[in-house]
């Protein structure tokens, strides 16, 4: 019976310890997102800057994208396309520092926290800013096709609004947990 007990507590030793290191891991992981999305927000306002001054830095807006015609078209809808495609890897961004705050903040002696919750609950929000940010982008793309034959900017896709209900879910179980454990820290 002994055997069997500190065989159980050494499978759960490891699974802790295993846990623990896939944490670090994905912590490491948001981290290289984050900055990956920084430098990628940053090189879109950056080469926007410059095409306000040198209107043919518009031809290489990002990654090879073309949008001299655009601003030539009108610098309102030039700068609208541009601002929309920075803000969501801005969002994205945002939703992965407070993703490494969560997962900095995690005790796994004690997950259930109001202050973890609250975190998920702001990254499910951000998650569905991302996808209104999008829809308003491509409504906006689609309009310019109708009116300016032009490559599409964004396109956009169902899986931000499918993440952020997951996460939105994920943080209303993390919500009862916190409960349950205050619920059980009075029973004791």
């Amino acid at each position: 019976m002994h055997c069997k007990s500190s065989e159980s507590l050494s499978v759960l030793s490891n699974m802790k310890t295993r846990t623990e290191e896939i944490l670090t891991v994905m912590r490491v992981l948001t981290w290289v997102a984050y900055i990956g999305l920084c430098i990628n927000a940053g090189s879109v306002l950056l080469a926007y800057g410059l095409s306000c001054f040198i209107p043919e830095a518009a031809k290489n807006i990002y990654k090879g994208l073309d949008m001299y015609n655009l601003r030539q078209f009108g610098f309102m809808h030039y700068s609208l396309s541009v601002a929309l495609m920075a803000a969501v890897p801005i969002l994205q961004a945002q939703m992965c520092m407070l993703l490494i705050k969560v997962l900095s903040k995690l005790n796994m002696a004690n997950p259930f926290t109001k202050y973890v919750a609250s975190k998920i609950v702001s990254i499910s929000y951000i998650l569905v800013g991302t996808w209104v940010v999008a829809v308003l982008a491509q409504a906006h793309d689609n309009w310019l096709q109708n009116e300016l034959a032009t490559i599409r900017i964004n396109e956009v896709e169902g899986l931000p609004l499918f993440m952020a209900g997951l996460v939105f879910i994920i943080a209303q179980v993390f919500k009862r947990g916190v409960e349950i454990q205050a619920e059980n820290d009075l029973t004791i």
